[in-house]
């Protein structure tokens, strides 16, 4: 499955709208994406599941490329 995180740079960091991220990443739940943000120190505002005709729309922009993990 596919997820989106929209994240801050850092956990200091205040969310502010403006400031917020986002990348893509593949896994089997939620719990497995955090496990694979771990050692990043971002500030996780959400772990959104991509499916259907929104993982089709997130494919289409520009901006969509998922993350390798190791």
């Amino acid at each position: 499955m596919i997820y989106k995180v929209y994240y801050q740079e850092t956990k200091l960091e205040v969310p502010v709208r403006e400031n917020t991220k986002s990348l893509y990443l593949e896994a089997s739940d939620v719990r497995e994406v955090r496990a694979k943000l771990q050692d990043r120190d971002y500030n996780i505002e959400l772990i959104q599941l991509l499916e259907g005709n929104y993982l089709e729309y997130e494919q289409a922009s520009e901006n969509y490329r998922l993350e390798k993990f190791d």
